[in-house]
């Protein structure tokens, strides 16, 4: 006996009686009522899984109508009961108009019993696919929301900032692919995340991907997902960051380190707004808003033959040029309190302050490493706070000439950082072009760069 509720809706006594017997068998509760009027005021209506309803009520009406209002009745308070309708008179235009109204099958009397069986089964199956759905809907929006959460607000009050901003409000709304450029720790995911939360996607996902730590033999399979068995390590099926995005946005945090292969794929995949999964011949389509974030010129990688026309033309609709901290005036001392504030819960030092001598200092240096060299000199001055007040030694600035041969350390590790830094400079911060030089692959690179920025 399947334990799922029936309500059987007809003004033939006969007919609930008939009903009512063979279903008992079946389900575990079975209910009956002689006058639809009942169903305005039926209590359990949501709770039942199947209802069984007559299309007509009233003596000499056979057009269906009544039954028809019903089923509207009951879809408007249990959208998801499944609802079979009954009736004597069978046209295939009354039945076109039941299922065009929301019933999941018709029924005609007289039944056969196997056949209304099979009927009411089906439908108590439907029941349960739509529960099944409404409930992966309600976790996907949860995970949805989550991933979201993620972002942290933008702030300043500079009028560079505003003017960034102010862009980014008007091509929020539109879909067109943006290019966010700036140097390191400028925020770029940041603004990417501002364009995602005032667009018409914001109720979507926003997935970020960074396209310097996917190493060349992944990157198909990291983008456009991949078939069990496809390759060594493909142990089931896997969607790509593009499927996962669909109806979203899509996020390629540097987009300069591309080969010029993997580039080639992505303007394919850009272009056609299909994927095809490695391992498969079958396309896909996909429906994103793609937003790029790079620190080098693409312009001069055209020139030098490292990076697709094509591709920067379609990445490139338009373009947000983040500004660095140093150009943002007063932002620097909102910023180091904000995340003074912020480490003060973290690490619990109530009552720390900077005092001005060091705001002073924080607010004449250049910072190299923008937003993200000063979160990280805030956090490690509270971290090594000894008082209560935060003093100009207290933070640690980078003010040392930077190394070279004939002035730095003449170890292997200074020499190696060295070599990097030349080759990441010849090649305006390139990473593929940078590896290529050095004799080395792009992935190891990125994990030396990783270790150094530790």
């Amino acid at each position: 006996m399947v334990d799922a509720k029936v309500l059987v809706i007809d003004d033939n006594k006969s007919v609930l009686s008939a009903l009512e017997i063979l279903l008992q068998f079946e389900y575990k509760k079975i209910t009956t009522l002689s006058n639809p009027n009942q169903i305005s005021s039926f209590r359990n209506l949501k709770e039942q899984d199947i209802v069984l309803l007559d299309m007509n009520f009233s003596a000499g009406v056979n057009t269906g109508n009544e039954g028809l209002f019903w089923l509207r009745e009951i879809k408007k308070k249990a959208p998801h009961t499944s609802v079979v309708m009954m009736t004597a008179y069978g046209a295939v235009d009354l039945a076109v108009k039941a299922l065009k109204e929301g019933a999941a099958d018709f029924v005609l009397k007289p039944w056969n019993n196997d056949k209304l069986l099979a009927t009411v089964k089906s439908a108590y199956e439907l029941r349960k696919s739509q529960a099944e759905v409404s409930k992966l809907k309600q976790k996907e929006n949860h995970l949805k929301q989550v991933i979201n959460q993620n972002s942290t607000h933008i702030i300043g009050d500079s009028k560079a900032l505003h003017s960034v901003l102010t862009l980014v409000n008007k091509v929020a709304k539109t879909d067109v692919n943006v290019l966010v450029t700036g140097e390191n720790g400028t925020g770029k995911e940041l603004i990417a995340r501002e364009l995602h939360q005032q667009s018409a996607r914001a109720s979507e996902v926003f997935i970020s991907v960074d396209m310097g730590s996917i190493s060349e033999s992944l990157f198909e399979s990291e983008l456009f997902g991949h078939l069990k068995g496809s390759f060594t390590d493909a142990k089931e099926d896997r969607a790509g960051k593009f499927e996962a995005a669909n109806a979203g946005t899509l996020f390629l945090d540097e987009i300069g380190n591309l080969s010029l292969q993997a580039q080639a794929k992505l303007l394919s995949a850009i272009q056609n707004k299909t994927i095809v999964r490695v391992g498969s011949n079958k396309s896909i389509s996909v429906d994103i808003r793609l937003i790029c974030a790079t620190n080098v010129d693409l312009e001069k990688m055209v020139a030098e033959g490292l990076f697709r026309e094509d591709l920067l033309y379609r990445i490139n609709t338009i373009r947000v040029e983040v500004p660095p901290l140093r150009e943002r005036g007063d932002d620097i001392l909102v910023l180091a309190d904000f995340y003074l504030n912020k480490f003060i819960t973290k690490y619990a030092k109530q009552g720390l302050r900077i005092n001005q001598p060091a705001r002073e200092k924080l607010n004449d240096y250049a910072w190299p490493g923008n937003v993200r060299e000063l979160l990280h000199t805030v956090e490690r001055a509270v971290i090594l706070s000894e008082g209560d007040v935060l003093k100009p030694a207290d933070f640690l600035l980078n003010t040392k000439a930077p190394v070279t041969l004939e002035t730095g350390p003449n170890t292997l590790e200074a020499m190696e950082q060295l070599m990097i830094a030349n080759a990441l400079e010849q090649h305006r911060g390139n990473y593929s072009a940078a590896a290529e030089q050095l004799g080395i692959s792009r992935q190891t690179l990125y994990n030396k760069m990783k270790k150094k920025d530790k």
